[in-house]
């Protein structure tokens, strides 16, 4: 098949029937993505400016365009969505601009049929190309979560163990700290949040400091009261041994969720659901997928607090990704819908298959 016939073949499936092909704006405003999208891909966008200054990205991915016209247009009607087209980021691995196609159904009543027809999707993208050796990488966001929501740790750390999910760095410097708790910061300590601010006020003022012109002198009071308050609140030391012993968990499958099952009943957390769950979404991917070998990664989740469920990705001979997708019922209410919508979808690297291809 010659790469012409290779493109037709993969236009045909972003244009199935029942799915329809849409090409969100090249320039779109950045917003979104910074307030969703993290450091990390904030970093790597190319931002522009119109004439009368308004701000513009070129379009970093086709997900967050399609979910917002989705809701625009109704955020409950299942639909599903086709792509294939250039998407802009800083990289160090390519070119800046480089063709992604892909598949995103939203509010579909069936999460499992949903998600197996996006692995088949998948599938049928690596046929395309000849993928026959791929191996796919799998984790599972909810199966972390009801880990976190069941430790034994103040309510005010949750949140912010959640963050950093998926962040190993992040996430490993974040248990040290809790492991080791700082000493009390210097300061005013025991004053009320006023006198705090008067205080810090005139020390910028004697340090010839703007009080308007960056962070006020209450703002400063409040982070500073903020961070007091969680030094105090104390995370026990075998719960931070549970949450590194449970994201040091990776290797095949089966393997790694019965170590995961282990771990729940060494420590008295229920995580029958949550695994039922996981174990069936490993299976459909297993099945739909046909890859050399399944790797379930008990720490591995895109850098996104929207994802739900499973998340994958699809690596080939030459060890890059080439097909990464998951599910992300948060996304739509984050983006301004009334409840959580049912939403799963995955992204393929074009010029990354195009060089799986062998003569």
């Amino acid at each position: 098949m010659t790469a012409a016939a290779r493109r037709a073949a993969l236009e045909a499936l972003v244009s199935a029937p029942g799915v329809t092909l849409v090409a969100p704006p090249i320039l779109v405003s950045p917003a979104a993505y910074f307030d969703l999208a993290g450091e990390e891909l904030g970093a790597r966008m190319i931002l522009t400016q119109g004439m009368d200054g308004s701000e513009f990205c070129l379009r970093p991915d086709f997900t967050l365009p399609i979910a917002i016209d989705h809701i625009a247009n109704g955020a409950a009607t299942p639909a599903a969505y086709g792509y294939l087209g250039p998407v802009f980021r800083q990289r160090t691995d390519g070119p800046a601009q480089f063709d992604q196609g892909g598949m995103e159904l939203l509010a579909l009543p069936d999460a499992d049929a949903a998600l197996d027809q996006v692995i088949g999707f998948a599938r049928a993208v690596t046929d395309i190309y000849g993928v026959t050796a791929s191996h796919v990488r799998v984790g599972d966001i909810d199966l972390f979560e009801t880990v976190l929501a069941a430790c034994d740790m103040p309510d005010v750390w949750r949140p912010r163990v959640r963050a950093r999910f998926g962040h190993p760095e992040a996430m490993s410097a974040l248990l040290d700290r809790l492991a080791d708790p700082r000493p009390p910061m210097a300061g005013p300590a025991g004053l009320p949040a006023n006198d705090i601010a008067d205080w810090v006020g005139e020390l910028m003022l004697t340090n010839g400091l703007s009080l308007t012109e960056s962070r006020t002198p209450e703002e400063i009071a409040a982070r500073y009261l903020e961070k007091q308050a969680l030094e105090a609140q104390h995370v026990p030391g075998p719960t931070i041994d549970l949450l590194r012993n449970y994201l040091a968990i990776s290797g095949p499958a089966d393997k790694s969720l019965a170590a995961i099952d282990a771990l729940g009943r060494s420590t008295g957390i229920d995580l029958t659901t949550a695994l039922q769950g996981a174990s069936r979404r490993v299976a459909q991917l297993r099945d739909g997928l046909k890859a050399k070998s399944v790797l379930f990664d008990a720490g591995f989740s895109p850098r996104l607090d929207y994802y739900t469920g499973i998340t994958f990705e699809v690596t080939g001979a030459g060890g890059l990704v080439l097909v990464s997708g998951g599910q992300y019922d948060r996304l739509l209410r984050r983006l301004g819908a009334s409840q959580d919508i049912p939403a799963v979808g995955c992204a393929v690297w074009v010029d990354r298959l195009e060089a799986e291809v062998r003569p």
